[in-house]
């Protein structure tokens, strides 16, 4: 009797153990890790430890690891350095632009083939088409917008005061900015410049700035396929001499080449009276500038134009089932209207769904601060930035010829024309 006892208690204790096991193991949490690029103004890490936080509370079954990677190429290299290593992130921000490359490589899954249900194929129709542009190859979408931009113009109100200039009337074409540029430019006693009245950045990210204007002047750079460009196109001639004439010619602002990572600083100390710059400077200028300043759309020649920019949430090929699953779930929550209201909010950044602008938050926001609407409105202008195969060194091939153009080593033609060649060299076994 006493044996049975025995065997009965241990089978009844074995049972316990096997169930407690079993429900340990249905309710572990799926760990996710996500490569994040840090590499524009504003206390980025803060804001998206704060979001991964919440999301955990209300997901306790995922955990989120967020590695902060620098800029977007370095969040590019480390993400596919882990994936090659056999340590694999699941999920990513990384420019919108490495789309063509992460396909070559195997390294990412199209969201087409993860959505399922009517309510996700919903969402993945909510964003804004031109934010969409550089996500989307191949009929399917492979990126989700999320830190994205539009480069814009910012001003010194003071200083167009100071000049003569109406504050409430920034450049609106070409013409004007030459014009406007000019008086704005301030001398001392000595004839040394204290004020430049423009100023575009060409080191960083040169193609970007040059998006905007070759847009402005009615070309894009590429085709939608990523396998051809139009760098030696008469109107992105045209478009570059332009910008070289701002410093050369017209005497806006400084010759040769501008940092980008020194100008917005360069804003907020008065050296410059405007500057084109990524909106997801806002917040921080916003925070910072110690005078009266303006955002405006980026002016025209045959009609405006800027490229978009920033990076996009992607999904990598090497997940398990359920990672791809509690990836979605982090990136919907990420992207809902509230959440993407309060990162524009917080960051400066687009809010990349029409449905964000019209949460109760981000239309008290617009209100009181109206330069919040200025990259938004600009999107029925905008397309894509620059992305091809073999982007990084098409990239290169025209970063190269733009600053060579600016300090006056090539003339604008003979910089693209090269840059043409080159890229078609690189990119005709894509076509």
């Amino acid at each position: 009797m006493k044996n049975q006892m025995k065997r009965y208690l241990a089978r009844l204790i074995g049972g316990i153990a096997l169930a407690f096991t079993c429900a340990t193991s249905a309710f572990a949490a799926v760990e996710l890790t996500m490569y994040y690029p840090v590499a524009v103004g504003g206390p980025l890490t803060k804001i998206v430890d704060g979001m991964v936080t919440d999301f955990e509370k209300q997901h306790p079954d995922i955990k989120v690891k967020a590695i902060y990677a620098g800029n977007y190429n370095d969040a590019r290299i480390k993400a596919l350095a882990a994936l090659k290593s056999g340590q694999p992130a699941q999920l990513s921000v990384m420019f919108s632009i490495d789309i063509y490359e992460l396909i070559e490589q195997d390294a990412i899954v199209a969201f087409d083939d993860i959505v399922e249900t009517a309510e996700e194929k919903a969402w993945l129709k909510g964003f804004y088409p031109s934010l969409m542009e550089n996500g989307m190859t191949k009929g399917k979408t492979w990126g989700i917008p999320f830190q994205r931009s539009t480069i814009v113009m910012y001003y010194n109100k003071d200083a167009f005061r100071d000049a003569g200039l109406d504050p409430a009337k920034p450049p609106a074409s070409w013409d004007e900015l030459a014009s406007a540029g000019k008086q704005l430019v301030k001398k001392d006693a000595g004839g040394n410049v204290e004020r430049w009245g423009a100023m575009i950045p060409s080191t960083g990210y040169p193609y970007w700035m040059f998006g905007a204007l070759t847009m402005q002047n009615g070309q894009v750079l590429m085709n939608r396929d990523g396998n051809q460009t139009y760098f030696d196109s008469p109107a992105v001639v045209e478009a570059l001499t332009y910008w070289h004439d701002l410093g050369n010619k017209y005497g806006v602002m400084p010759t040769g080449t501008i940092e980008w990572g020194t100008l917005r600083q360069n804003f907020l100390e008065g050296k410059t009276a405007i500057m084109w710059h990524s909106t997801g400077n806002l917040t921080a200028v916003k925070k910072n500038a110690k005078f009266d300043f303006g955002v405006a759309m980026l002016p025209a020649k045959q009609r405006r134009g800027t490229p978009t920019g920033g990076g996009n949430f992607y999904i990598f090929k090497k997940t398990s089932p359920e990672e791809r699953k509690a990836a979605m779930t982090l990136i919907r929550w990420m992207t809902q209207p509230e959440r993407t209201a309060e990162w524009s909010i917080k960051t400066g950044y687009i809010g990349t769904r029409p449905d964000a602008y019209e949460t109760s938050a981000l239309r008290q926001y617009v209100k009181e601060f109206p330069p919040a609407a200025v990259a938004r409105d600009q999107l029925e202008f905008a397309t894509a930035e620059l992305s091809t195969y073999q982007t990084g060194r098409v990239r290169k091939l025209l970063d190269d010829a733009i600053q060579s153009a600016l300090v006056g080593k090539k003339s604008p033609k003979d910089a693209l024309g090269s840059a043409q060649k080159q890229s078609d060299n690189l990119l005709k076994r894509y076509r």
